[in-house]
């Protein structure tokens, strides 16, 4: 299946040949999909089975809760609390991971609420959710009369009644809701207008300024209409419609549509690295791979309100925010410093002819690693010098490449050579570990994945020499294992400035975060 393409900009969030794979199948009505970013599975609701069911890669579909109370939207909170919108007791709910169920919001005014539907939790923890009355129509939810009269957007404040945002006339079937990344902005879609609002959000939650961003998000052609939304990490809105998900960007251009073979309900980020989309349709679950991610919602930091972690993948949560920000967990991050020693970047060092000591003073490489290295020690995270050693005569390197050939031709890496050893200013400090290879790629014939298990560490900081070999395939291999790669460019040098563009503005663009050492240290808190 071949997605639409309508501006260029599609084409950086998605492959438009992105294929789409079939989870799950043989469902009444799916909605909900809420992946848990430490225990790697997405949870989804079937709104006329009753049922809450699961899903991940090793155990497939599983159910979960029946009956489930006609569950339809889900989020998480901060501290991994489940929140759910219950369709047949009109009430916002949160579920603590021990069972214990606590009613958010039930009521407005003495009358009980139509149905929640959607929910979002703001970084403060407000939670906003909407409140249509398909909940008390049949198949959907449980029939019965509406005792309020009209359809709202709420904010839920625990201990009290929740409180309207939005004028009462102004929505039909208010139904998706999602912040922006930076949360100045909150959206909400309404399925019978077939538009997208938008409206700022104040420091104290309230809301104002209503707009339009998007409308006549409609079809007679094919089904589909506004119902799920979630904005990606750089502010484009992705929300179902007609065919699949029509794509906006922050200033409410269409830039495409993603198709998908049965009407979507709703749609969430999740996989290891949350550049996974999970799409709820009508009788199936859908994965489709994405070159984006979420904006940083607070559950994605993946802290539990109690009880140990049960994690038994890298999977990492996405550390992107907006516009170039990011938040790090130190506790989760790992530094790799890679090839940075004297044949590779020093004049007199063996490879000095390919251009490498002039590149990497261009790019201050050792500076700046020094640096970043000093203040990720600093905040805990592990420091991980990947070094080329070979003993002498190089037994063990296959000669099946010209890059090794060279190695091997120049007596370069040897084993207690000046050669082989780290550049001054990048020795391995205690509590660092050292790890060597005879290939590109860190991860080839190393211990490295068996520190970062033992270590607990997911997000990888990606730095060293050879910006278009070694770093670049320590990066795709980091990503087909499920790790979080981030790449700060000014960390990396190579033979020259146009090989290393090359490899940090295409290549590395599919499988990293590529972005700066000031950036990463800021990030890191």
């Amino acid at each position: 299946m071949t997605h639409v393409t309508l501006r260029s900009e599609f084409e950086t969030l998605i492959d438009p040949y992105a294929p789409v794979a079939q989870v799950g199948t043989g469902f009444d009505f799916t909605e909900g999909p809420i992946w848990h970013p430490i225990d790697h599975y997405l949870l989804f609701s079937d709104m006329p089975g009753d049922v809450r069911r699961r899903w991940d890669a090793r155990r497939g579909v599983a159910e979960v809760k029946r009956p489930s109370n006609k569950c339809n939207g889900m989020t998480y909170d901060a501290e991994l609390n489940l929140i759910v919108c219950e369709h047949a007791t009109s009430s916002l709910i949160r579920e603590r991971p021990d069972g214990r169920r606590e009613v958010l919001a039930s009521h407005f005014g003495g009358q009980e609420l139509n149905s929640p539907n959607d929910v979002c939790v703001h970084s403060s923890g407000a939670i906003y959710f909407s409140d249509p009355w398909y909940g008390r129509m049949p198949v959907y939810g449980v029939e019965r009369p509406r005792q309020l009269g009209f359809q709202g957007v709420y904010r839920a404040v625990p201990g009290s009644e929740p409180k309207l945002m939005v004028d009462r006339t102004l929505f039909d079937q208010p139904n998706g809701l999602c912040f922006s990344p930076d949360e100045k902005l909150l959206y909400v879609n309404d399925t019978v207008q077939a538009l997208i609002r938008v409206f700022n959000v104040a420091t104290d939650g309230t809301l104002s300024n209503t707009r339009v961003f998007a409308s006549g998000i409609r079809s007679e052609l094919e089904p589909g209409v506004p119902d799920g939304m979630k904005c990606d990490q750089h502010g484009n809105v992705w929300v179902t419609a007609p065919g699949g998900v029509w794509v906006y960007s922050p200033r409410g251009e269409l830039l495409g549509k993603v198709r998908v073979p049965e009407l979507v309900a709703n749609l969430a980020w999740g996989g290891p690295d949350f550049r996974t989309l999970y799409l709820t349709s009508t009788h199936s679950v859908y994965a489709i791979p994405t070159k984006t991610g979420p904006r940083h919602e607070p559950y994605m930091s993946g802290r539990r309100s109690s009880g140990p972690s049960t994690s038994t993948g890298p999977a990492a949560a996405a550390p992107i925010l907006a516009d170039g920000e990011m938040r790090l967990d130190p506790q989760r991050c790992a530094m790799i410093i890679q090839d940075l020693q004297n044949d590779v970047i020093m004049d007199g060092g063996a490879f000095a002819d390919s251009g490498a000591p002039g590149h990497a003073k261009q790019q201050h490489v050792v500076e700046n690693v020094r640096r970043l290295a000093e203040a990720a020690r600093a905040r805990g995270v592990t420091i991980i010098h990947v070094w080329f050693v070979v003993e002498p005569g190089a037994p063990g390197v296959t000669l099946n490449a010209p890059l090794f050939e060279g190695l091997v031709d120049s007596k370069a890496m040897v084993r207690g050579s000046w050669g082989a050893a780290p550049v001054s200013g990048l020795e391995p400090r205690p509590g660092d570990f050292v790890v060597e290879k005879m290939r590109m790629s860190a991860w080839e014939g190393t211990r490295l994945e068996t520190i970062l298990k033992a270590t607990g560490r997911n997000m990888i900081i990606n730095t060293g020499a050879w910006t278009n070999m070694s770093v670049e395939h320590t990066a795709r291999s980091g990503a087909d294992k499920g790790y979080f790669m981030i790449v700060p460019e000014d960390c990396c040098s190579t033979m020259n400035a146009d090989w290393h563009s090359a490899s940090i503005n295409f290549a590395m663009q599919n499988v990293a975060v590529v972005t700066r050492a000031d950036t990463v240290i800021n990030a890191l808190g």
